[in-house]
């Protein structure tokens, strides 16, 4: 049976997605529905795929009748794109795959909604490991008790361009000649202030021991020609360290390559009878 899928989101990850249900047979699914409130994105995405989606949509205008014809609402917008789309798709008995993790720990009570809508409704919710390794040891771990977990991210100043937090801070990111810390404290609020870098801590806290207890430090560095990831657990089990270095992605030099890739792989994850992972 092929899975019908829709969009929200059409940038360097969702271009990327939308591109790989277009070619690879395997997935078995079928692009219907995209949104962007960027219009010129759909244009530019829909003259790549060999498939044109029926539905277009600029706004969630007449989203509860066009969610009729699909089965999985992949999100890959932003923080307020979840409660936008996500919410409505579930109520509606539509599984969803969520990108930006991050939504989920910077609005109060919204993880606990979903999972509630989910659970009434049997569907599925589905969150990517994104740009990091390590999220099935993590989750291991947590079954005997995890004692900390430390994210060191570490990106070029480029990396940083435009988010607000820095500019309120006054850093100037063209002067930066040396690496610089931008932020030290916990998830939520590292989420808060830096969105469109480190939905991973999002997801090292939902796997892990919450983004109240989950440390995270943010960090310019011009020497840095990937967007690297350090993560640091202690616990029952033992101990464990991963670094990632990611290589940025084509159009976005905010989102690491790696966070489409592993979109990609939920998504066959899907379509694949044999489930692989903790």
């Amino acid at each position: 049976m092929v899975l019908r899928v829709g969009v929200v989101g059409c940038g360097a990850i969702g271009s990327e997605i939308c591109n790989a249900i277009d070619r690879e047979e395997e997935l078995d699914m079928e692009l219907k529905i995209l949104i962007d409130n960027h219009p010129e994105r759909i244009d530019a995405l829909v003259t790549k795929l060999s498939k044109k989606p029926p539905i277009t949509r600029s706004d969630s205008e007449d989203l509860a009748a066009i969610l009729a014809n699909v089965d999985l609402l992949i999100e890959c917008a932003s923080q307020e794109a979840v409660r936008e789309f996500v919410i409505p798709a579930l109520n509606a008995g539509k599984d969803v795959m969520i990108l930006s993790v991050g939504a989920l720990i910077c609005y109060e009570g919204l993880f606990d909604e979903i999972v509630r809508i989910a659970r009434r409704n049997k569907c599925k919710v589905y969150i990517p490991s994104g740009a990091i390794a390590g999220i099935d040891g993590l989750k291991s771990g947590a079954i005997g008790g995890i004692h900390t977990v430390e994210l060191t991210t570490r990106k070029p100043p480029q990396g940083f361009v435009g988010n607000t937090y820095v500019k309120e801070q006054g850093m100037d990111l063209s002067t930066i000649d040396r690496e610089q810390v931008l932020f030290v404290g916990m998830a939520k609020q590292a989420v808060k202030h830096f969105p469109e870098n480190v939905n991973v801590a999002a997801s090292l806290s939902i796997a892990g021991i919450g983004p109240e207890a989950t440390r995270v430090k943010i960090v310019a560095d011009p020497t840095a020609t990937e967007n690297v990831h350090e993560i640091e657990v202690t616990g029952e089990f033992g101990r464990m360290f991963v670094r990632v270095e990611n290589v940025p992605s084509p159009s976005n030099p905010r989102t690491s390559h790696l966070a489409a890739l592993s979109a990609i792989a939920t998504l066959k994850g899907i379509a694949y009878p044999v489930r692989m992972g903790t």
